[in-house]
């Protein structure tokens, strides 16, 4: 990894300015950050999460969180492949974690069906919540086919079926 990646994709940046619509716990659970997190932040929050002192971060490039503090980030699954193009993935704050998106275009389109990465860890199940300034941002950014977030998640689970398992591997 290299200090080139801590800055923010267009999407991202874009996502930053973009107020999204928590409509009173029926919207989407999320606050994007304007910046990545640094690394020290990064490998403070895994260690953390995990109880692992061992562990760094570098594999994370943390952009966002819900309401209870858990993170959203891109994370390093895909060796040799642009920062856009590796998964998404959510670690909650009470222990929940799981992928929700296969790339960034993907994440940008469950976005804009209303699920964000809290819903998609805890409520994948849910009706759809089309959001029209999030299909617009998803319009401009993204570079995959428009899909539901049901098959955004699902795509990504069967791509990354040991994320989660892996993830609680690490802990102590």
């Amino acid at each position: 990894m290299t200090d080139d990646d801590r800055a923010l994709p267009p999407a991202l940046a874009d996502l930053a300015r973009t107020e999204i619509d928590y409509a009173d716990g029926q919207g989407i659970d999320f606050e994007p950050y304007d910046a990545f997190e640094s690394a020290g932040e990064t490998t403070d929050w895994l260690r953390q999460w995990t109880g692992n002192p061992e562990l760094d971060g570098d594999a994370y490039r943390v952009f966002g969180q819900d309401g209870t503090g858990g993170l959203a980030a891109l994370r390093y699954g895909r060796p040799g492949r642009p920062l856009t193009e590796q998964p998404v993935v959510f670690m909650g704050s009470e222990g929940e974690s799981g992928v929700v998106a296969g790339n960034l275009s993907d994440f940008l389109w469950m976005l804009a069906d209303g699920c964000g990465p809290l819903e998609a860890v805890l409520y994948e199940d849910r009706e759809p919540r089309p959001d029209a300034t999030l299909t617009a941002l998803a319009e401009r950014h993204a570079t995959t086919p428009g899909r539901s977030a049901r098959a955004v998640i699902a795509e990504a689970r069967a791509e990354f079926p040991t994320f989660t398992a892996d993830i609680d591997a690490l802990c102590r």
